[in-house]
């Protein structure tokens, strides 16, 4: 397994990339990283954090994407840009999956344009796994990719989000929601209205529109919305749950008792805490390119670096891509599915 890593991306890159990315080498084996940025900076990182196992490398990359930069005109503009060089190092064949905590609209386009999208689909969705009180997850997408989506891409997010969470997270048949702003049939925009009448003439697990709460309810195993939608709703959880440590932490040390009490409550307090923080999770999944995608947050620490390039071993080791192939075969040959092409 060999991941190319943009090195550069990331508000703390490419100090808390390097470091990440060592860690992860230590632990997954036989992963191997390429660490694609400007060579000198990069080296000079690994000297603070050496690599000791050797399957770490470096691929200088003449420029970058900055978080203000226009994706598509940075990529061009910029020439050899290390997200860019990442895609196309997948290309070749060179890497097997590609992770940026960087500009994620120029890690959707770059990948989108050199990895080209999975038969079937016509638009790659971020999908995001988000807490629950159960203590599971639920998946959404789109979180950021496709801010104006046609109902036939929203189906093909449900396809896709099935496989993955029947393959990633071990439901074989889970149930998936459309995002909206009550759950009566009638609710919604058009786009909503006609995404709806798909879903429900498809062979998913569809139960119907769900709330923003149902996500964090762990009501249902999957969400599926637009790319503006997802985003509002994944940066609005980050802060939330930000708010919920900050407001814990903050009242624990108002009073002697209080800091007596957090002492008894640790082992609950830092499962809340592990639950809550972005870390965990990683990153992102870009489902529907043809190859592995992963984007981390950019704020990403060390930690998130790890864990994001133990996703994409998963998602490697359990063929999603082939999954979700078939999967879109299967619902696209069903006579209860017609959608135009686009």
């Amino acid at each position: 397994m060999r991941i190319a890593v943009d090195a550069m991306g990331g508000d703390h890159a490419p100090r808390i990339v390097v470091e990440g990315v060592v860690r992860a080498v230590k632990e997954l084996r036989p992963t191997e990283v390429i660490l694609v940025g400007h060579a000198q900076q990069v080296e000079e990182q690994l000297r603070e954090f050496p690599d000791e196992t050797g399957r770490v490398r470096v691929e200088h990359a003449d420029s970058m994407v900055n978080m203000d930069d226009s994706p598509v005109e940075a990529l061009r503009r910029k020439g050899n840009t290390s997200i860019g060089r990442c895609a196309e190092l997948a290309k070749a064949g060179e890497a097997d999956a590609i992770l940026s905590a960087g500009n994620t609209g120029a890690a959707v386009a770059a990948a989108s344009l050199a990895m080209g999208t999975l038969e079937g689909i016509r638009k790659p969705g971020i999908a995001a796994p988000f807490p629950t009180t159960g203590g599971g997850e639920c998946i959404v997408i789109d979180v950021g990719a496709n801010i104006k989506p046609k109902p036939e891409h929203l189906l093909d997010y449900g396809i896709m989000v099935a496989e993955y969470v029947a393959a990633i997270v071990g439901k074989p048949e889970p149930t998936v929601g459309l995002m909206n702003i009550g759950t009566e049939v009638a609710k919604g925009n058009e786009l909503a209205k006609q995404t709806h009448a798909l879903f429900r003439r498809s062979p998913l697990n569809f139960v119907g529109n769900v709330e923003g709460r149902d996500i964090f309810r762990g009501k249902v195993d999957a969400v599926v919305c637009d790319g503006f939608v997802g985003n509002v709703l994944l940066k609005v959880a980050e802060g939330v749950a930000e708010a919920i440590i900050g407001t814990i932490e903050t009242a624990l040390s108002e009073r002697i008792r209080y800091k007596i009490g957090a002492g008894i409550c640790r082992p609950a307090l830092r499962k809340v805490y592990s639950e809550l923080n972005s870390s965990a999770y990683g990153g992102a999944q870009l489902l529907g390119v043809n190859g592995i995608c992963i984007i981390a947050h950019g704020s990403s620490d060390a930690e998130a670096i790890r864990n994001a390039i133990r996703v994409a071993t998963d998602l490697s080791q359990k063929h999603i891509n082939a999954r979700i192939t078939e999967a879109v075969r299967k619902v696209k040959s069903s006579n209860r599915v017609q959608t135009p092409t686009g």
